[in-house]
């Protein structure tokens, strides 16, 4: 255990931020399967709407450091495939 008062602040900071971080994950993932949802219902215009919506979301994500941009980018490519394969 801690014993520094600095240390264990920074141990309740990290708590927060993993927190934070865990929920914004978990909402990337539910935002690509209500994606993926409406592609496989073959819904094309919401598709598109939901898919700008969470590319934003990813793209926010990457850039306070959640995801790696490139595992960011690479999302984002295999949905928008998806979603314009819909006919």
């Amino acid at each position: 255990m801690a014993n520094l008062k600095s240390t264990k602040k920074d141990i309740r900071r990290s708590e927060r931020r993993r927190e934070k971080n865990s929920q914004q994950r978990s909402a990337i993932r539910t935002f690509a399967k209500n994606v993926l949802k409406s592609v496989k219902a073959g819904k094309k215009d919401e598709a598109k709407a939901m898919l700008n919506t969470f590319s934003s979301l990813i793209d926010k994500a990457a850039k306070k450091k959640i995801l790696h941009k490139k595992n960011a980018d690479r999302h984002k490519s295999r949905l928008a495939l998806k979603v314009n394969s819909i006919k």
